[in-house]
C-alpha cells in the first residue's frame, strides 16, 4: 500500500491535466504538451481510459505513415460544471462539461423575494431544468453576483430590488440540495474571468461593471485579485465622483445614473431611455458631464494605484461609454502621464458573466480531479 504518491502518480495527473486543457487530442499532440516518452503516455492513457476519465473517439485524418491515431476526449460522463449569473433583474445559469464547451443556457427573469432557502429551491429547480441533458456529476457551481464577494461571502447591502441576502445561507442551501461545492463571487470578477480566458496574453487589469449596482475587479499577472476583507473593490461606495457629493456608484450603476437624472429633469422610465430615446438636450448634456466625470475619476484611481495596461468597461451602461470614451480620454491624457488603454468589453448580457463563472467552476474542478488521482494511489498499489 502507497500513501503517498509517487513521481508515476504525478505523471498520471499531469496527463490528465493536459486533457483537460486541450482535448480532443492525440497521443501525439499529448507527447508533445506532456514532454514524457511515447510508452509513459500510452501508459498512463490506458490507466485514464480505465478510470473513467477518457475516451477515444474519431480518428485523426492527416496521412501520417503507420496507424492512424484516434482522439482522445473527456466523456460526458466525467461530470459537469454550472455558472450562474443571478443578477438584479435576469439571471443566466450555463453549464459545460468539464473542457469549458456548452451544453445548455437558460436566461430567465431573477426571482425576487423569499428567503434564502426559496431562493435556493427556484435556483436548484433551474439548474435541474438547465443541465437535464448533461452527463456524470455536478463537479462545481460558482454564482456570480452583483455585489463584492470575499472568500465566497457576499457583503451586505444588496440592490433594494432584491428583498433576499445572497450569502452564505443560499449557498449552504443549494450544496444541500444539489449535493456539490458552490462558490461564491462578483459579477465583475466573473466578467474579468471571461476576458483572461479569451486573451491569455493580459497581465495585469481593473475591470468596471456598470450594473444595477457599480463592482470592479482586479487581475496582476493574469490571476484575479482576491480581498481580504469585505471592503475589498468597493470604489463606488467610498470614492467622490468628482460631481458634488456623489459617489462613484451615484454615476456609474443603472439605479444611481437613473436617480440622478430624474434629478436633472429627465423622467426615464429606465435607464436605456438615455440613449434609445431623444431627451431635453439641456438636461441630457448635464447627466453626461456628470457621467464623463465620474468615468474620468474611476480611471484614474486605478490608474494611479493598480497601474493596469488595460481598464474594461462592461455592463448594461456601455452604449454610454462608448459615447463618452473620446472625451474621458482626452481628459486623462492631461492629467496622467500614461493612460491605460481603455476597452468597451462586448458581451451578452448574463451569458458573459455565467461563463466567467463557469469558467472559474472548471478550475476548481479540474484540480480536484487532480487531486483524486493523487487520492487513490493512497488506497491502493501505485501503478
Amino acid at each position: 500500500m502507497s500513501s503517498i504518491p509517487t513521481a508515476g502518480d504525478y505523471t498520471k495527473a499531469s496527463v490528465l491535466d493536459a486533457v483537460l486543457s486541450e482535448a480532443p487530442l492525440t497521443r501525439s499532440r499529448l507527447i508533445e504538451l506532456t514532454r514524457l516518452s511515447q510508452a509513459t503516455v500510452s501508459r498512463k492513457v490506458d490507466e485514464l481510459l480505465f478510470d473513467g476519465f477518457l475516451v477515444e473517439q474519431g480518428v485523426d485524418t492527416v496521412v501520417r505513415r503507420g496507424r492512424r491515431s484516434t482522439f482522445l476526449d473527456v466523456p460526458g460522463t466525467a461530470g459537469h460544471i454550472v455558472g450562474i449569473s443571478f443578477g438584479a433583474q435576469t439571471t443566466c445559469v450555463l453549464v459545460t462539461d468539464l473542457r469549458g464547451r456548452e451544453i445548455r443556457h437558460l436566461i430567465v427573469p431573477s426571482h425576487e423575494g423569499g428567503d434564502a432557502e426559496t431562493t435556493a429551491r427556484w435556483l436548484a429547480d433551474l439548474i435541474a431544468k438547465t443541465s437535464d441533458s448533461a452527463e456524470g456529476p455536478l463537479r462545481q457551481i460558482v454564482v456570480g453576483l452583483p455585489g463584492r464577494v470575499p472568500h465566497g461571502m457576499r457583503r451586505s447591502g444588496t440592490p433594494e430590488t432584491r428583498k433576499n441576502s445572497i450569502d452564505s445561507s443560499l449557498r449552504n442551501c443549494l450544496e444541500d440540495r444539489l449535493n456539490a461545492p458552490v462558490s461564491l463571487e462578483s459579477d465583475a470578477s466573473a466578467s474579468l474571468r471571461g476576458i483572461l480566458k479569451d486573451d491569455a496574453g493580459l497581465g495585469n487589469a481593473a475591470l468596471f461593471m456598470l450594473s444595477t449596482v457599480l463592482t470592479f475587479a482586479s487581475c496582476t499577472d493574469h490571476e484575479i485579485a482576491q480581498g481580504r476583507t469585505p471592503t475589498f473593490g468597493d470604489l463606488g461606495g467610498v470614492l467622490y465622483s468628482g460631481v458634488g457629493n456623489e459617489t462613484l456608484d451615484g454615476l456609474l450603476s443603472t439605479k444611481g445614473l437613473l436617480q440622478f437624472s430624474k434629478g436633472r429633469g429627465l423622467e426615464l422610465e429606465g435607464i436605456e431611455a438615455l440613449w434609445s430615446q431623444p431627451q431635453e438636450a439641456a438636461p441630457r448634456a448635464e447627466v453626461m458631464e456628470a457621467f464623463t466625470t465620474a468615468l474620468v475619476t474611476a480611471v484614474g484611481a486605478v490608474a494611479v494605484t493598480l497601474d493596469p495596461e488595460s481598464v474594461y468597461f462592461v455592463g448594461r451602461l456601455s452604449p454610454l461609454v462608448v459615447e463618452v470614451l473620446p472625451e474621458a480620454r482626452r481628459r486623462l491624457e492631461q492629467n496622467l502621464p500614461v493612460v491605460p488603454e481603455i476597452r468597451v468589453a462586448p458581451q451578452v448580457l448574463g451569458l458573459s458573466v455565467a461563463s466567467g463563472a463557469a469558467n472559474a467552476g472548471l478550475t476548481l474542478a479540474q484540480s480536484r480531479l487532480r487531486e483524486s488521482v493523487l487520492e487513490a494511489s493512497r488506497e491502493g498499489p501505485s501503478p
